[in-house]
Formats: structure tokens, C-alpha cells, sequence
């Protein structure tokens, strides 16, 4: 008889497999159609969704590091960049819960609520993000890499929650902790990455700050493929750099598994606080000069 993070595993599998066949069928439509599939651009992101995917593994979260890549660069229009970071880094991010929730310790009847949860927010909130227009997009996307910002900030100077020693939630907590995940789910259209708030959420609860990786990256392993199948069906989305950023992103989260206990982690994250809050200003600037043009 199977035991439920097995059961689990077997769902993101299947997952896993619909996610990958949909994605195939788009890829071989495009091809018939005669759609390039490389660009000049192909070299940076390969290395922007390695660089941000190994540090994705390390907790620090790859959705602003990567929007900040892409605007610096302007590789990628504002109004794909949600789609496409959703799509090209699902696969990665599926490798990570795998692995993550195989080696810690968590309730699994608490981690599998709360990876719903997250999964219901996604889809619903990517239904209403594929089709907002561009200003709207990079006006959201700017307040939530802000936020993004912000959290990280706090962590670094240690003002944000420290976490207890809990591994499942039970009632009230239990409760708010689904409301709150769903609304995080939600704001993965956007962009905005789940990592950081989810840290900053587990602490809240008095949970172990550990248990934050399966419960986000299971999150994420589930809510990316679903929530990027809105994007794949509404076009809303670069084919070509989503699928350097899942080919580049693999080997990233298998290399980084190996390392994740030998870097100096808090010069990286002033780095990424920097590029996201840049990233956050350029998008906000950006929607206000297309509002003054129109």
C-alpha cells in the first residue's frame, strides 16, 4: 500500500507528464509552423536561468532575480514575462520538490493542504493575468517585486519572524495558513516568486523554517505547470525562452543539491535585493511613461 508522500509523488508525477505532453504539442506546432526557435538572445537567458536556478535551490527564489535579468535586458516584452517564467521554470522546479520533499520532515497531511491551496490561487489568478494588458502587468508585477524586496530585506537583518519547531498545522493556524498560500499562489502569475513570503509565512505559524522547502517547492512543482497552462493556452508567453530556461534550469537544481551547504548565501542576497528593487522601479517607471503616452 502506498503511504501518502508516495501517493503525493505519484500526482506530481502525472503532473508532470501533462504538463511535459501539452508543452510538446505546442512545441511541435510551432515548429510546423515554421516559428524560430533561437534568437540572439539564447546565451543570456541560458545563463540567467542556470545562474538563478541554482540559487533558486538555496532558497533565495529565481521569479525576481530572472524579471530583473529580462528587464536590465529588455529580452523579453513585460506582458510574457509572467507566462514565461511560470512555464520555462515548472520542470526545475518539479525536480526540486522531489527532491526536497523526499529528504525533509514534514506532516504530509499539512503539506498537501497547503499545496492545493496554492494550486487553486494559481489557476484562478493566471485566468485573470493572461489577459490584462501590459500597463496593468508591469504595474503589478512592480508593487509585488517591491514586496519581494522588502521580505528579503527583513530576513536579512533578522527582523522578520524566527519559526518555531512545529511540523503540521492543526485548526486556526492551519486555516490561515491555506488563506494566505492561496493569495501567494495568486501573485505566482505576477511574477512575484513564492519563496520569500512562503519563508516569511512558515516562520509566522511557528513552524520549523526547514519544512518551507517541500512546502514551497511542492507548491510551486504543482501550481507552475497548472498555472502555466493558462499562459500556454492564451499564447501569453516566449516559447524560445522558456524552453532555454527549463533545458539550462535541470542541471542547475542537480549541481546546486550538491553545493547547498558551501556558499556565502548573504552577499547573494543583497545582490538580489538590489537587481529585484531596480527591476521593481524600472517596471513601475516603465507603466508610467506608457500612461503618459496614451
Amino acid at each position: 500500500m502506498l503511504n501518502p508522500k508516495m501517493i503525493l509523488f505519484v500526482v506530481l508525477g502525472a503532473v508532470t507528464v501533462w504538463f511535459v505532453a501539452m508543452w510538446l504539442r505546442l512545441f511541435r506546432r510551432a515548429s510546423a509552423a515554421g516559428e524560430p526557435l533561437a534568437s540572439q538572445q539564447t546565451s543570456f537567458h541560458a545563463v540567467v536561468a542556470f545562474v538563478c536556478t541554482f540559487f533558486d535551490v538555496l532558497g533565495i527564489g529565481n521569479f525576481a532575480p530572472t524579471t530583473s535579468a529580462f528587464k536590465f535586458r529588455g529580452s523579453v516584452p513585460d506582458e510574457k514575462i509572467p507566462g514565461t517564467l511560470n512555464i520555462g521554470y515548472a520542470i526545475p522546479t518539479i525536480a526540486q520538490a522531489f527532491i526536497f520533499i523526499a529528504i525533509v520532515q514534514v506532516d504530509v497531511t499539512t503539506l498537501t493542504l497547503m499545496i492545493a491551496a496554492a494550486v487553486i490561487g494559481a489557476w484562478l489568478g493566471a485566468g485573470i493575468v493572461a489577459h490584462w494588458p501590459r500597463r496593468t502587468i508591469q504595474l503589478g508585477m512592480g508593487v509585488a517585486l517591491l514586496a519581494a524586496a522588502t521580505l528579503m530585506t527583513l530576513r536579512q537583518f533578522d527582523l522578520g519572524p524566527t519559526g518555531g519547531e512545529a511540523i503540521a498545522l492543526h485548526g486556526i493556524r492551519l486555516g490561515l495558513g491555506l488563506a494566505a498560500i492561496f493569495c501567494l499562489g495568486a501573485l505566482m502569475t505576477l511574477g512575484i516568486g513564492l519563496y520569500a513570503p512562503c519563508l516569511i509565512l512558515v516562520s509566522l505559524l511557528g513552524m520549523n523554517e526547514t519544512t518551507a522547502f517541500p512546502i514551497m517547492m511542492g507548491s510551486c512543482a504543482f501550481l507552475m505547470p497548472v498555472g502555466g497552462m493558462r499562459f500556454l493556452r492564451e499564447g501569453s508567453f516566449s516559447m524560445r525562452t522558456a524552453m532555454v530556461m527549463t533545458v539550462c534550469g535541470l542541471p542547475a537544481v542537480l549541481i546546486a543539491t550538491t553545493f547547498v551547504t558551501k556558499l556565502p548565501l548573504g552577499y547573494v542576497r543583497w545582490l538580489v535585493i538590489l537587481a529585484v528593487s531596480c527591476a521593481a522601479l524600472m517596471m513601475l517607471r516603465s507603466a508610467w511613461t506608457e500612461r503618459i503616452a496614451t
